[in-house]
C-alpha cells in the first residue's frame, strides 16, 4: 500500500457513518451482512447507507455481491491488513524495533 492509498482509506473511515458500517462489517466475518440487515442494525436511511457504503466500496474497504435479490456487503479483510500493515511496517525503527 502507498501513501496516497492508506490516506484514502482512512479518508474514507473518517466519517462516524462509515467507520460504524465497517465495524459491523469487520464483526460479521467473512459471510458480512445484506443490506437490510445492515440498515436495520445501524437504523438509518437506505439512502445514506447506499451513500456510505459507496465511499467504503470505492476505497477497496468493502465489497459487494449480489445473490438473487439480496445485495451483500462483507469487509475487504486484505485491504484492512494492507492499511494496518502499512501503519505499522516501520514501528519503532528509528529505536530498532518495538
Amino acid at each position: 500500500m502507498v501513501n496516497d492509498d492508506a490516506a484514502g482509506c482512512m479518508e474514507s473511515l473518517g466519517n462516524p457513518t462509515r467507520l460504524a458500517i465497517y465495524r459491523h462489517l469487520v464483526r460479521a466475518g467473512r459471510n458480512g451482512l445484506p443490506v437490510g440487515e445492515l440498515q436495520k442494525r445501524l437504523d438509518i436511511p437506505g439512502s445514506t447507507l447506499s451513500h456510505h457504503v459507496h465511499h467504503l466500496v470505492e476505497k477497496a474497504l468493502v465489497a459487494q455481491s449480489r445473490e438473487g435479490r439480496v445485495l451483500r456487503c462483507t469487509a475487504n479483510f486484505a485491504t484492512m491488513t494492507d492499511l494496518v500493515g502499512f501503519l505499522t511496517e516501520e514501528c519503532c525503527s528509528e529505536q530498532g524495533g518495538c
